[in-house]
């Protein structure tokens, strides 16, 4: 399947539901306590994105039952919340989608709840700036496979390894698009496969585990955690490909 290219219609579109995400991740980060449990927070986001006048769009979607993926520790992705408090020294990935008016937002970040470790500091900021030198390497014309392959040597100079298995994906009118960006080079030859072009929007997801990043798939078929069952830290924005330049949509 195609690639598709957004029009300024789509663009806005995308705007506006990614600015929900981005605001409820920063509201996220202003209620995440030791004390609070995982189905509280969920709430929290859920009300939080219906008062914006959008639809958290990962309720239902797949059959996933709540609206935010709630990663607790060593779940990497996909974290069905559940009644677990939060305790000082964990660290929890939030990933929100929204949909508005036909258009899906889709961000994630990873949080320390009260003091962590500095292992954990390092896994979380890991993910991060794995993301931001994704963006800051993105250019017109080269392969996605070059990009995949660019963040997978930066989280293994970390000292870290990528999730295998799963991926950034595009993203428009349906919540997932063509095409799949791994966290890793597929393949041998980086320069091949399809090439970032203007118009494009897709998000970006850097997954990171310790030691293996083989996945786990848990028994509620929804949490990813790695064979190593160690943390993780999972970092995510949505990027618009707008006259040669990135535009970060999941930022205020």
């Amino acid at each position: 399947m195609a690639i598709s290219l957004k029009n300024a219609k789509d663009l806005e579109g995308l705007r506006v539901a990614n600015k929900i995400v981005a605001q409820a991740l920063d509201y996220a980060g202003e209620f995440l306590r030791p004390g609070i449990t995982l189905l509280e927070v969920d709430k929290l986001i859920d009300d939080f994105i219906t008062s914006k006048g959008a639809y958290p769009a990962f309720k239902g979607l797949y059959d996933f039952p709540n609206a935010a993926c709630l990663s607790l520790n060593e779940v990497v992705i996909h974290g069905i919340p559940d009644n677990t408090i939060l305790k000082e020294g964990d660290i929890l990935g939030v990933d929100i989608g929204s949909k508005i008016n036909g258009y899906y937002g889709d961000s994630a970040r990873t949080y320390p709840i009260g003091k962590i470790s500095k292992q954990d500091e390092d896994l979380i900021n890991c993910s991060k700036d794995a993301l931001y030198f994704a963006i800051d390497n993105i250019k017109v014309g080269m392969h996605f496979k070059e990009l995949s392959h660019k963040i997978e040597e930066f989280i293994l100079k970390r000292g870290f390894v990528p999730l295998k298995g799963f991926c950034g994906h595009g993203i428009g009118k349906r919540p997932h698009e063509e095409p799949e960006i791994p966290n890793y080079l597929e393949g041998n030859n980086p320069k091949s496969g399809p090439k970032i072009k203007n118009g494009m929007v897709f998000c970006i997801e850097p997954m990171i585990c310790q030691k293996d990043g083989t996945p786990v798939i848990g028994s509620d078929n929804w949490r990813v955690t790695s064979k190593d069952g160690l943390r993780t830290s999972h970092y995510e924005h949505c990027l618009a490909i707008i006259n040669n330049k990135v535009e970060i949509l999941s930022k205020i």
